[in-house]
């Protein structure tokens, strides 16, 4: 399968890997600055430090037109295959030890917040259908990674994807304080079993659900987190029905309305299951999620640099208002189901 993605690269102009070699040095400075220990003390990931080195790099220096294809490749390729090892985080035993009560709560979740942020930014914002799915995506699911793999399946501009990761990584790291301080001054009336339900099934990406749960106890945070992998797992009929959405609807750039099956959602699976067999070490699993990290990082630097300012300008700020009130939206739906359910 990742054989077939990559051969996929020679439809590109790929003569010359300058501009994959620039994407790899951008994504390692990336991860030498998320490093730091201020970096760190903030909670920026290399992902989030390498959009917006692309960005800087994409709009103030000359990229060479030759570099373009290397540059795609990364944003397109690179980050399917990111996405498949993604897998490597998630295993079935540890989806199965929080039961089945948190598996409705997440698939409510996922669905609700998906159909409320579309009609909220389609009908109530009048923003396109595309960003209001990216933007949609990255609160209900996972952050991020969701918002770039939804954006492979939709095609979108690359200006689209970085103003949905901006919305995420802000509006996430904000979550990931507030609740638990809400949290320790009662407003919720959570336990800490409940809290670690609720910010599984709220908070954006899983480091800011790390984050946000062990600020209450170890854990809560190993909770939190099984319940948001269950989340990612939900990433993959999401995927599906967009496909299938995309190729019959006239509203994205699929407009040969030909059936796209997002294969490396199907791998993604794949690996989840052979993770969950235990077959490699903790060691050469940990390895490969440090490779996905800068599978992720370079393929965000090359999204980055193709992204223009002018054209993040010219929507506003009616991404951030989306973002603000799926904010709160989780905030209330999440608190309604965990109260009702545990």
């Amino acid at each position: 399968m990742i054989n077939r993605l990559i051969s996929t690269a020679n439809s590109h102009d790929f003569r010359s890997y300058n501009g994959l070699l620039c994407t790899a040095m951008i994504a390692v400075l990336s991860s030498l600055i998320a490093n730091l220990s201020w970096v760190k003390a903030i909670h920026l990931s290399p992902v989030v430090i390498g959009i917006l080195l692309g960005m800087l790099i994409g709009n103030i220096l000359h990229i060479p037109h030759a570099w373009a294809g290397g540059i795609q490749f990364a944003a397109k390729r690179l980050l399917r295959i990111a996405i498949i090892f993604y897998g490597f985080r998630i295993s079935f035993q540890e989806i199965s030890q929080v039961g089945t009560g948190a598996l409705i709560i997440d698939s409510l979740v996922v669905s609700l917040t998906l159909l409320f942020g579309f009609f909220v930014g389609k009908k109530l914002l009048k923003l396109d259908t595309e960003l209001s799915l990216l933007i949609s995506a990255g609160a209900a699911i996972c952050g991020a990674a969701a918002v770039l793999a939804v954006e492979s399946v939709l095609k979108t501009d690359p200006y689209k994807a970085t103003i949905a990761v901006g919305t995420v990584v802000l509006f996430g790291t904000l979550s990931m304080f507030l609740f638990p301080l809400l949290h320790h001054i009662g407003f919720f009336g959570f336990n800490d079993h409940q809290f670690s339900i609720f910010a599984g099934a709220s908070i954006h990406e899983v480091a800011q659900v790390l984050v946000a749960g062990t600020n209450v106890s170890e854990d809560a945070g190993k909770v939190a987190v099984i319940v948001k992998m269950i989340r990612v797992l939900l990433l993959v009929p999401v995927l599906f029905m967009l496909s299938i959405w995309s190729s019959t609807s006239g509203q994205t750039k699929n407009h040969h309305r030909k059936l796209i099956i997002p294969w490396f959602a199907v791998g993604f699976i794949l690996v989840i299951i052979f993770n969950s067999l235990h077959i490699l070490p903790a060691f050469y699993v940990d390895m490969l999620n440090q490779l996905d990290i800068m599978l992720l990082t370079m393929a965000m630097v090359a999204i980055g640099i193709e992204t223009k300012f002018n054209k993040i300008k010219a929507v506003g700020m009616k991404p951030f208002y989306l973002a603000i009130i799926l904010l709160f939206w989780l905030m209330g739906s999440v608190l309604f189901m965990v109260k009702f359910s545990y």
